[in-house]
């Protein structure tokens, strides 16, 4: 921690930096890629509704009328919806908020998007868009009955292996609660339920692939989509080596993705000496890698050895977490680097204080 605080207190250094970073390649962000994965659609109407203010009736009259937004479909024939059109429909929003009429603005957006103009715009927050708090996500607080009874209906189509089923089901989470309480209330709950039906021997390993890579794929989503993003270097995310339990890591991610951070997935298993190349290479902000059992988490011990310069400087900040450092204490103080907490919410906090106080001593 105290070259950690060393580097924070240097705010020339923390310039200088800043400036060589975004220099490099992971910094050349490429706007068209962005758009390009901005536009999946991943959301129901019910889900926009909620999101933006905007009423499902008043969504389909938009769409009737001036075929705004040009949304994807089901086979069944819903409406999905993209990241980007979410914020198209805030950007309209506000316009007919401040006295625009609706087909002014839309004409206005189309006007923007056949122009560059309409790249920045893509990366622009506007002054509408909430950040996400996680005051609600807070572990040991009542979740209601209806959070629960989605989370219970999820699992058990999974474990029926019907994936239309599970659609509609977290469809219907989005349109009542956002995205990071379906991923700490639901997602979460699931992927651990799944690993302990097999570990029990209660599912076989064909229904427990099937269940993990279904949920994994929506993580994936909100790893590549969500708010624009700060332009400065990401966080990398790693498990340690021989770790294969990602999930908790990647909802780690999604969040700190919804939270407008860059992230870098590695994902399962990565080795140090993999692990230290790429950061070498990408200059992150921070690593955070996890363990959950003591095996892994002696691997991660060696860190140091491969990565020196974090460790005698505080750059990038290295972290780590896991279930190991809370059903065993003390390899808090055996591995290195910063421990994030004992919660998931906890360590989405501590690490986004730390790459904020970054932050802004290099601007």
């Amino acid at each position: 921690m105290a070259s950690i605080e060393r580097w924070l207190a240097s705010s020339d250094d923390c310039r200088e930096v800043d400036r060589g970073r975004r220099a490099g390649p992971y910094w050349s962000f490429d706007r068209s890629e962005d758009k390009m994965t901005q536009d999946e659609p991943i959301y129901n109407i019910g889900a926009v509704a909620r999101m933006t203010g905007i009423p499902a009736a008043t969504l389909r009259v938009w769409e009737r009328r001036y075929g705004f937004p040009d949304t994807a479909r089901t086979e069944g024939g819903h409406r999905l919806y993209s990241e980007g059109d979410d914020r198209r429909l805030r950007w309209v929003k506000e316009r007919v908020d401040g006295g625009m009429q609706i087909r002014q603005a839309v004409k206005a957006l189309r006007a923007l998007e056949q122009t560059e103009a309409f790249l920045p715009l893509v990366q622009e927050v506007p002054s509408s868009w909430p950040l996400p708090s996680l005051e609600s996500l807070e572990d040991g607080v009542s979740v209601d009955t209806h959070i629960e009874r989605l989370q219970k209906g999820l699992f058990e189509v999974l474990v029926e292996h019907n994936l239309d089923r599970a659609n509609e089901i977290l469809g219907e989470a989005l349109a009542h609660y956002a995205p990071e309480d379906v991923m700490v209330h639901i997602i979460r709950p699931t992927l651990s339920e799944v690993g302990t039906g097999w570990e029990t021997g209660e599912l076989s390993v064909a229904t427990e692939h099937l269940a993990t890579h279904y949920l994994r794929e929506r993580l994936l989503v909100w790893l590549r989509t969500g708010p624009p993003l700060y332009e400065t270097a990401p966080t990398v995310l790693a498990c340690a080596p021989g770790e294969y339990h990602e999930g908790g890591l990647m909802i780690f991610g999604a969040l700190l993705r919804r939270r407008r951070w860059p992230v870098a997935y590695l994902g399962q298993s990565t080795p140090l000496s993999e692990l230290a190349a790429f950061v070498r290479e990408v200059q992150p902000l921070a690593v955070v890698m996890v363990s959950m059992t003591a095996e892994t988490a002696e691997a991660l011990e060696e860190w140091p050895r491969w990565l020196p310069e974090a460790e005698k400087t505080g750059r990038p900040i290295v972290a780590f977490g896991g279930r190991v450092f809370n059903t065993h204490p003390e390899w808090r103080a055996r591995v290195p680097g910063l421990f994030l907490g004992s919660t998931l919410t906890e360590g989405v906090e501590t690490l986004e204080r730390m790459l904020r106080r970054i932050r802004s001593s290099s601007n």
